[in-house]
């Protein structure tokens, strides 16, 4: 299958929303980024409707339907029903007045090729005579069949779409003609390009819109019919069911619309329970007026409704031929194959869901039970980290078994400095016996608040310093560290008491001993004194006692 929805990269927010809301689960992750699984797509367009990030975005073919103009052939639109709804209104003279200044020959209602096909699903009833029969107007359902319901394929009707019967009429009509369906639908785009020779290219309304704003072409609003048809009742939901004529039928005839109501509908087919029914199927919830270009940029159900409804009229157009040519619609493969129990269990261990009591089913990941996400992790669409209460359960371990064990005190606070984790290490060194007593309390009661206030106050990220801790003896060197986006104060408290203790301890010592130095110098300094002092006195004594024997030897 072509590629009609495309993903833009950079937009991509890993928000897992588009799996949410698609309704056969055909968008597989890689690395964060989501990719559409083509062969699994039916083209219903609600990851292009609800992504907050516009990283969807639809094939566009203006630039086709442009060469197509310049090559001189007649370029003729059908407009697809809708468009009553989507151009407040207009009518489909005042349409193709504007669609002529861009170079279409002309504009015609797809209409024409509804009333031609409903008069189709009439003559099977009435002369074949199906067990039951699902009209196959919306390209999405038929995708949905051909894909994930293909035991229902062969309830489902082979007629053309209106906007085949429409373009292929137009072309007969005008043999050498180029025909481009504009309506409210991707899905279109797949159905020009796989049955070939009918439509030559289609356009949203948004793109419709976009070359109209583009050239400066501005829309009248007069709603112009002078032809009235109930055919125009396509596009919202019973609408096929209005047209058709049900008199002294034997037939129910339901419609259902949403993907989600049509799962369930086919999968009820499939059982075999039902019989005599006639079933229009529409992919999005109202039909076509709900479609996803509609629904992006237009969604006014009701409002949309009564401009439809107001615009038909009670009659069918009047047309001349009828349907010779049906649509072969095969089931088509999907690669990915359904893993073994064993396989299953494996990765919901790997989960952390070791039991169905831990499947949460939340539906976070965007798939409606974890046995599904599980299957497809092995399929290669999703990513164990997809889980959230998984990632949430591991940041959460790994981040407790860091704290838990760190030699360093730890202590986590919120805006409102209450204590919201604190460790082992930090109960030492504050004396507190379980890390209950204090979590969730003001953090006033085991430290000063006044810190972390000054912290967030600043605008440093971190403050690093060395207090005592005199209510619990203890020096630690702490650093607070504030994180602004969450809010959250961290505490590390790194427990320096016995360094210092033994570096006072030391000093102490030295200082010790620099007084005994001091005393035993001062000491010998008083000894060497007294020897001095007695050494001189007795050096005077000698002296004296020389000179007098010299003075009596001299005498004699």
């Amino acid at each position: 299958m072509a590629e009609f929805l495309k993903l833009k990269k950079s937009n991509c927010k890993n928000c897992y929303k588009c799996i949410r809301y698609c309704p056969v689960k055909s968008i597989r992750f890689s690395a964060g980024q989501a990719i559409i699984v083509g062969n699994e797509c039916i083209l219903c367009g609600q990851c292009f409707v609800v992504c907050p990030q516009n990283a969807k975005e639809i094939t566009d073919d203006i630039e086709k339907v442009k060469v197509l103009i310049t090559e001189g052939n007649p370029v003729i639109a059908s407009i697809a029903p809708s468009f009553i709804a989507n151009y407040n209104g207009v009518g489909i003279a005042s349409l193709e007045k504007a669609l002529k200044e861009l170079g279409f020959f002309a504009a015609e209602e797809t209409a024409l090729g509804a009333t031609v096909v409903k008069k189709e699903y009439e003559r099977i009833l009435r002369e074949e005579k199906p067990e039951v029969l699902i009209s196959s107007c919306c390209h999405s359902v038929n995708l949905l069949i051909q894909k994930h319901h293909q035991k229902a394929l062969p309830y489902l009707s082979q007629v053309i779409s209106p906007m085949q019967a429409h373009c292929m009429d137009i072309k007969k009509r005008y043999p050498n003609a180029k025909t481009v369906f504009i309506g409210p639908c991707i899905a279109k785009k797949d159905e020009a390009n796989h049955y070939a020779g009918a439509v030559d290219a289609v356009l949203t309304f948004e793109e419709l819109s976009g070359l109209f704003k583009k050239n400066g072409i501005q829309l009248t609003p007069e709603k112009d019919s002078t032809k009235e048809s109930r055919a125009r009742l396509f596009p919202i939901a019973g609408g096929i069911l209005k047209t058709m004529d049900k008199e002294d039928s034997d037939y129910t005839y339901l419609a259902i619309d949403g993907v989600e109501n049509c799962i369930t509908a086919l999968k009820e087919i499939e059982s075999g329970k039902l019989s005599n029914c006639f079933i229009e199927m529409s992919a999005c919830t109202g039909s076509c007026i709900g479609g996803p270009v509609m629904e992006k940029f237009h969604n006014q159900p009701i409002h949309n409704y009564k401009e439809v409804v107001t615009y038909a009229g009670s009659h069918d157009f009047e047309v001349n031929y009828i349907i010779n040519n049906y649509k072969y619609i095969e089931a088509i493969g999907r690669k990915a194959s359904m893993p073994s129990e064993a396989e299953i269990q494996d990765i919901l261990g790997k989960m952390g869901k070791s039991s169905p009591t831990s499947e949460l089913n939340c539906g976070s990941c965007g798939y409606n039970s974890c046995r599904e996400k599980a299957i497809a992790v092995i399929q290669g669409k999703a990513e164990l980290s997809m889980c959230l209460p998984y990632m949430m359960d591991k940041a959460e371990c790994f981040s407790d078994t860091v704290i838990r064990n760190s030699p360093n005190a730890i202590v986590v606070l919120n805006d409102d400095l209450e204590v919201q984790k604190i460790n082992t290490a930090a109960c030492k060194i504050m004396n507190i016996r379980r890390e209950s007593d204090v979590l969730g309390e003001p953090v006033i009661r085991i430290l000063d608040p006044d810190d972390f206030s000054k912290v967030r106050a600043c605008h440093e990220k971190t403050y690093s310093d060395r207090i005592y801790l005199a209510e619990y003896k203890s020096y630690v060197d702490r650093t607070i560290v504030y994180n602004r986006d969450y809010h959250m104060f961290i505490c590390i408290m790194h427990d320096v008491t016995t360094e210092i203790r033994n570096t006072e301890k030391k000093m102490e010592t030295r200082r010790q001993a620099a007084d005994i130095a001091d005393k035993v110098v001062e000491k010998q300094l008083k000894i060497v004194q007294e020897i001095a002092y007695l050494l001189g006195e007795t050096a005077a004594d000698t002296q004296t006692a020389l000179t007098r024997l010299k003075e009596t030897i001299s005498d004699d």
